[in-house]
């Protein structure tokens, strides 16, 4: 145990003690230098917020400060096409949060005049945002009493509490919230909130947590009955499908045929070479569908994309283009992409790698 902290003995009906202690380590050793706290306003404490869901902070940074660097100011989101907002969280996956983003700053600037929302109800208004979200910004940018729960806080309060369950079940969500309601402080809420999420990405991990640092060890449930790695219990374990598909490398004067994506679904709005099953005849479907004749054709070895839910098998397949129909390519939604032209689109991790691949071959 560091010798400047005390670790907690109070019982958990003591919510003041609980928040003292949290904010007294914070003080010490929390973070305050990350790109988004300094400095800490409604918008950028939002992006970070979205791009933090599902994604660690070491990920996150580098992301953040290019977004930054593009889209320095609500307004300027606003006003961006979604292909140079995608183009930008290539990589970064979950690209529902960058529709959303985009989708929700539209959305400030033509109905509360390109202000910021002050007010949950507001925020749980726009797209993407939930109640921890929106409980973040205020508290983090504008110092408002809200509770947060995103995993590590979730964590943190499963563990001293030792509550029982999957936390993506309803019924130990409603007692998490209760609990996170119960300790937040009504006096430095942001400080409280980020000396939350720091415990539970530093100390309180999920394996081999490291309880003889932690300001809150005295009074924790889990640690006196030695079954930290118990809580909080993970996600029922479910076999993911397997999905496959064939992506087509058409290419031509050292360009590759992309057409854009539903938008809604699986990489929703981005880019992607033409898919179709492995059992399609794709030398008819570039015809009918694309007007193009295709050379003959070369399959690359399978590789394997992993989704939450599901794996996708990709199964390339490399054709040079002999003709084409231009009449036919004028649509929308088609787009011959060059490596090293100006295009700015929003790529799919999978397909941007398909793509450089394709592009050292040629070199």
């Amino acid at each position: 145990m560091d010798g400047n902290i005390t670790p907690l003995p109070a019982s958990a009906s003591d919510p003041d003690g609980f928040a003292h202690a949290v904010i007294a380590w914070q003080a010490q050793h929390g973070r305050r230098d990350l790109p988004w706290q300094n400095p800490a306003t409604s918008y950028r404490v939002w992006v970070s917020e979205i791009m933090l869901q599902q994604t660690q902070v070491a990920t996150v940074v580098p992301y953040f400060q290019r977004f930054m660097a593009r889209f320095p100011t609500l307004a300027a989101l606003a006003g961006a096409e979604l292909d140079d907002v995608l183009q930008l969280w290539t990589g970064l996956g979950y690209y529902a949060r960058a529709r959303h983003l985009h989708q929700a700053a539209r959305r400030i600037d033509i109905d509360h005049g390109g202000r910021f929302p002050t007010t949950i109800d507001r925020l749980l208004e726009l797209p993407g945002i939930g109640r921890s979200t929106a409980g973040a910004i205020l508290s983090l940018a504008l110092g408002q009493r809200h509770p947060i729960l995103d995993g590590n806080v979730k964590r943190v309060l499963a563990r001293y509490h030792a509550v029982p369950g999957w936390p993506g079940r309803a019924k130990v969500q409603h007692r998490l919230w209760t609990l996170a309601e119960h300790h937040t402080p009504r006096q430095q809420n942001a400080a409280y909130n980020q000396g939350m999420m720091d415990l539970g990405a530093s100390l309180c991990i999920r394996v081999r947590p490291r309880c003889e640092l932690c300001p809150l060890a005295g009074g924790c449930a889990a640690r006196r009955l030695a079954r930290q790695n118990q809580f909080p219990e993970p996600r029922p374990a479910k076999v993911k499908p397997v999905r496959q598909t064939r992506m087509l490398l058409l290419q031509q004067a050292g360009r590759v045929l992309l057409v854009r994506r539903p938008p809604a679904g699986v990489w929703g709005g981005l880019w992607c070479p033409p898919q179709c099953d492995l059992e399609a005849d794709y030398v008819a479907l570039c015809r009918r569908q694309f007007g193009l004749r295709i050379g003959p054709a070369r399959a690359w070895p399978m590789r394997r994309h992993t989704f939450s839910h599901f794996h996708l098998e990709i199964h390339p397949v490399y054709a040079p283009v002999q003709a084409e129909d231009p009449s036919i390519m004028d649509r929308p939604g088609h787009l011959w992409y060059n490596e090293h032209s100006s295009n700015r689109c929003g790529l799919a991790a999978p397909v941007r790698q398909l793509l450089q691949d394709l592009e050292e071959i040629r070199a």
